[in-house]
């Protein structure tokens, strides 16, 4: 079977072991590795992955250049180097100064989408001062990856990516976390049309197999992407637990790969 991964972060390596820990502080959950990519390549490589999306959330504006610059430049090596391959999502804050010229030479450096965990950056997936944002986004033609839910805040509940969606229509969504982490029972307030997605990380290890395919079925296998949201969890064992789906034949396979390439090309 060929597998993409369509959740993984990395950071610079002298840099990768503390950011690691603090993620796994805010979740009160023990990380598998710190988030370097040399350590990313091993692991992936244990279950035959084929490519990856990198990504790195913007907790300041001042970072957003920087991660670029970053995450970029591993896609880039990665390509010199052959084997894995990345897809690299920029990030993005709203109090950055010149959105419309960073997401166009984000563009420009290979970037193919956005990436937000707005727990982490502490502000609504729908405040109406970040709409103007989500509009020059989509202009590009770029979708955006959200980290969805959480029970101790409100940042990201799956409410709050529909109404964004529904006031910036053109916007491609990926909603991680089988639609919201820890909110999955609000999986139906999300819309079923063209322009969602989802990932399967972060969930299967909490999620009961019966409401995960639940889920799934819901928006339909061909809205669905397999993710291990490196650095938090094995490969291997995360695989293990997405094989326990409702999923065979086709479905599976456009799951673990065929999804990700209509998608990122």
């Amino acid at each position: 079977m060929k597998i993409a991964d369509a959740h993984t972060h990395i950071f610079p390596s002298k840099i990768s072991a503390k950011a690691s820990k603090s993620i796994g502080d805010f979740y009160e959950i023990g990380m598998s590795y710190p988030a370097d990519i040399e350590i990313l390549r091993e692991n992936e490589k244990k279950i035959g992955t084929e490519r990856c999306l990198v990504c790195s959330a913007a907790v300041t504006a001042a970072q957003v250049t920087s991660i670029n610059d970053f995450i970029s430049s591993s896609c880039a090596d990665a390509k010199k180097r052959g084997g894995l391959i990345l897809v690299g999502f920029a990030a993005m804050h709203p109090e950055f100064t010149g959105i419309a010229e960073e997401l166009d030479r984000a563009k420009e450096l290979g970037l193919v989408g956005v990436k937000f965990h707005n727990d982490f950056q502490k502000f609504d997936i729908d405040d109406e001062h970040t709409i103007s944002m989500y509009r020059e986004i989509a202009k590009r033609g770029m979708p955006v990856l959200f980290h969805v839910g959480d029970n101790r805040y409100d940042y990201s509940s799956p409410q709050r990516v529909a109404n964004l969606m529904r006031q910036v229509p053109d916007l491609k969504v990926i909603v991680s976390h089988f639609g919201g982490y820890r909110r999955w029972h609000e999986f139906k307030c999300l819309p079923v049309n063209g322009r969602i997605f989802f990932d399967t990380s972060s969930s299967l290890d909490f999620l009961p197999i019966d409401e995960a395919n639940r889920i799934l079925h819901h928006f339909g296998p061909d809205k669905f992407m397999f993710g291990t949201d490196f650095p938090m969890w094995d490969a291997e064992e995360e695989l293990a637990r997405f094989m326990k789906l409702d999923l065979s034949g086709q479905d599976l396979e456009d799951v673990l790969y065929n999804n990700f390439r209509k998608l990122f090309g």
